[in-house]
């Protein structure tokens, strides 16, 4: 756990007079679940949308896996190994689950798509995930519940051998059992060696899941800290900006 996953050093971005991050550093770990948690408007949006490529940062350092990248697109972020799961999901419902999982990534023996090497993958990915509340593989997604089609979409990030996974809002709307469900799939993943970084407006689930949390406010890293060395009462403090600590952008 020596060397981050993902190092975010002085990376600052802005959109005409607006300026978004401000000098932000941001570290998340192999084998970690670290938030990142902050109001609306914070910056935690655009904090993302630099490390998936969607919006590449005006300056700063970006370190994967120790070495210097310089991340431009989603395709060049998902070769270096970044996936995100935005909040949407990204599923289409009238596929099943094999069909979503490969979606743009089809496999194809001689003319025709590999199916059967497809189900296959898309079974071991879920299996590696300990997920059992899914009967078939060829599920239409449409049939899911919304803890179902969340496993889904992460498990889509397992199959593309993700090393940094990015879940946006990841229980959003789901209730009390579809929640835990998600949180264990997710501290599950992080046990694989994955590096997950929430973003969630729900510390409930933050401190029931997440070894460090991260905290912006007004484009700015202001906390970063463990989790069993924090409150909840701490965290507000840091998201509404009545609370401040030294050293914060670790």
């Amino acid at each position: 756990m020596d060397v981050p996953v993902i190092e975010l050093s002085g990376v600052l971005k802005s959109f005409g007079p607006v300026d978004v991050l401000k000098g932000v550093d941001f570290k998340a770990y192999g084998g970690k679940v670290t938030a990142l948690v902050g109001d609306n408007g914070a910056g935690k949006s655009t904090l993302i949308k630099g490390l998936s490529g969607v919006q590449p940062y005006d300056a700063g350092v970006v370190k994967f896996d120790g070495e210097v990248v310089h991340v431009h697109s989603p395709r060049q972020a998902g070769h270096l190994g970044i996936e995100v799961v935005y909040q949407d999901l990204a599923l289409c419902e009238n596929l099943d689950i094999v069909q979503n999982m490969f979606l743009g990534r089809e496999e194809i023996t001689e003319l025709t798509l590999d199916e059967a090497s497809m189900e296959l993958q898309a079974t071991k990915a879920l299996q590696s995930l300990s997920v059992r509340t899914v009967k078939s593989v060829r599920q239409k997604v449409s049939s899911l519940s919304g803890g179902q089609r969340q496993t889904v979409a992460i498990a889509r990030s397992v199959l593309r051998k993700a090393k940094l996974v990015i879940l946006d809002e990841p229980t959003a709307a789901l209730g009390v059992a579809q929640t835990e469900q998600v949180l264990n799939l997710v501290r599950r993943l992080a046990d694989s060696g994955v590096a997950v970084v929430i973003i969630s407006h729900n510390l409930g689930d933050v401190f029931k899941v997440c070894d460090y949390i991260s905290v912006l406010y007004l484009g700015k890293m202001v906390a970063s800290v463990k989790t069993s060395e924090t409150t909840q009462a701490d965290v507000v403090g840091y998201i509404t900006g009545t609370k401040s600590m030294d050293g914060a952008a670790a």
